[in-house]
């Protein structure tokens, strides 16, 4: 299993997953441009996708959707609250309706070699998602996570993420950055509501519940342009997991933060 941010921001998202025969992305938040460039820079082509799996219709999630759908004809899977969402948004344009498969949460579905287990997310949209990838036919020894766009977490979201070995999780804001912002009052209330998004504080604090001896590689995704700073995501992570009474200590993992614009290495599980 590979796992790979193309773009991670408030200003557009869009994640690689794959594996040796199938190829994924989460979100299609970017021009169709920058998708085939960053596809070209790790070897493949977007005819090579298998699928478009998409977590809420949000446009810095869907903005490329229906470029790439039309011209690639790449099957989409999401919720159907999602997918209703997506097919009224006019300026994505006429999307084939054959290519839209619908997946519900806590119901796991395959992809050629790959099992994608959709988990339920608060977050302000019609019907949203989260995802883990397992790339093991047999067992859920090998998987990858994708969790952003959420407000809050339960011990729902711990368990259904406990055990992934790669994982992108989101880091939206600084809540002093936020506040003292320019944000009208009614936004910032909505960005720290239990719908909004995970501050660099909780993000840390879930991170705490979710670290094992196992885990590899974890990204933090989905800063705010405005409200956030990568350094300060990560330097308040890495500080909550430091102060928690988790057994961990952030030098045991590797912590590092995707770019908005830029794609991240490729992370092997």
């Amino acid at each position: 299993m590979e796992l790979c941010s193309i773009a991670s921001g408030s200003s557009g998202n869009c994640i690689y997953v794959g594996s040796d025969h199938t190829h994924l992305l989460v979100d299609v938040g970017i021009s169709k441009k920058k998708v085939e460039e960053a596809l070209n820079s790790m070897g493949l082509k977007p005819e090579d996708i298998h699928g478009i799996l998409i977590t809420h219709e949000h446009s810095d999630h869907v903005a490329g959707l229906g470029i790439m759908a039309r011209r690639y004809g790449i099957p989409i899977y999401a919720s159907q609250g999602t997918i209703e969402a997506v097919k009224d948004i006019k300026a994505l344009g006429d999307i084939d309706a054959g290519l839209f498969n619908v997946i519900r949460a806590d119901e796991r579905f395959r992809i050629e070699d790959i099992t994608i287990a959709p988990v339920r997310i608060s977050h302000d949209a019609r019907e949203p998602v989260a995802y883990r990838l397992f790339g093991d036919e047999h067992g859920d020894e090998h998987s990858v996570g994708v969790l952003t766009d959420l407000g809050r977490y339960d011990d729902y979201i711990v368990n259904a993420f406990f055990g992934v070995e790669a994982l992108l999780i989101e880091a939206n804001h600084d809540v002093n950055m936020l506040s003292v912002g320019k944000y009208p009052y009614a936004l910032k209330q909505r960005i720290l509501g239990d719908k909004g998004h995970l501050s660099n504080e909780s993000c840390g604090r879930l991170l705490c519940e979710l670290l094992h001896d196992n885990i590899k590689r974890i990204m933090l995704g989905h800063l705010s342009k405005e409200n956030n700073l990568a350094e300060l995501a990560y330097e308040t992570v890495r500080l909550e997991i430091m102060m928690d009474k988790c057994p961990y200590k952030p030098e045991d993992f590797h912590i590092s933060v995707a770019g908005r614009q830029e794609r991240s290495e490729l992370i092997a599980v």
